[in-house]
């Protein structure tokens, strides 16, 4: 299971990377957890102690040279498009609660990938992670798709794009939702999340017509606080654990679900 999760800042991508992450692993999965997003949270909100000693793929430039061939920030250079990449995720990555977890940090492009050595061994390991390991990977993106190309979004099983009660948000969905069907990834789900009450809920499915709807999260105080605290969010909100499980029991359903009909 390959899941790509995207959204407009704010919405609670991380939130729901963190807590799919320790259900696939509580239930017997190996997990990596890919922190896709600039502001690099996911580890802190998976509890892990020391967040900010993780240091970004992108911004290890002696790393970035050894396996491309050139260093960030030169220009006019050649240098290798499939640098090797298979030993990164046990070199590079952290664990907490059974879950390996690897920051990537920011490239300049999507789409077409960034023609840059950062860009080019990001690439590489993005590919390697989704086409080639066998874990479960669960991809926890900025609002876009940029660490995604053609070919690796053939290995995605399922794009969730997390959504709150907002004209934004709503927006920032179709437009992602359309990138995402330019690369050929069509199964396309979302989920609701700062769920308020009944006219939270009917305001993004009626603003969102013709989408699968994986479920919908509900507003809980504990999360921000579990955040304040920096504890772990899955162990702090009952409610929103449940409805997690209720999604991770569709996504994990026999039945694929519908893609998008846009």
């Amino acid at each position: 299971m390959k899941i790509a999760i995207s959204g407009k800042g704010g919405v609670g991508k991380t939130l729901l990377s963190a807590f799919l992450s320790h259900i696939f692993a509580n239930s017997g999965f190996s997990v990596i957890a890919i922190d896709a997003d600039p502001d690099a949270n996911l580890a802190a909100t998976l509890g892990f102690p020391h967040p900010e000693a993780i240091t970004p793929i992108s911004e290890l430039d002696d790393l970035i040279e050894e396996r491309v061939g050139v260093r960030p920030g030169q220009s006019g250079s050649f240098f290798k498009l499939n640098p090797k990449v298979d030993d990164l995720p046990e070199k590079y990555s952290v664990r907490t609660e059974g879950i390996r977890v690897m920051a990537m940090g920011r490239i300049k492009r999507g789409g077409t990938g960034c023609y840059c050595p950062e860009g080019a061994l990001l690439q590489a390991l993005i590919s390697h992670l989704l086409v080639q390991r066998d874990e479960v990977v669960i991809l926890d993106m900025e609002a876009g798709i940029e660490h995604l190309s053609r070919g690796t979004t053939k290995a995605v099983d399922k794009l969730i794009i997390v959504v709150e009660p907002g004209r934004r948000s709503i927006e920032t969905a179709q437009t992602i939702s359309e990138l995402a069907r330019d690369l050929g990834l069509n199964s396309i789900s979302i989920v609701g999340n700062k769920i308020r009450n009944e006219d939270d809920r009917k305001f993004i499915t009626s603003s969102l017509p013709g989408f699968d709807f994986l479920g919908f999260i509900p507003y809980d105080p504990a999360i921000t606080k579990a955040d304040l605290a920096n504890r772990p969010v899955f162990s702090e909100s009952l409610y929103a654990a449940k409805e997690v499980r209720n999604i991770y029991n569709k996504l994990m359903s026999p039945i694929r679900q519908p893609s998008v009909k846009n």
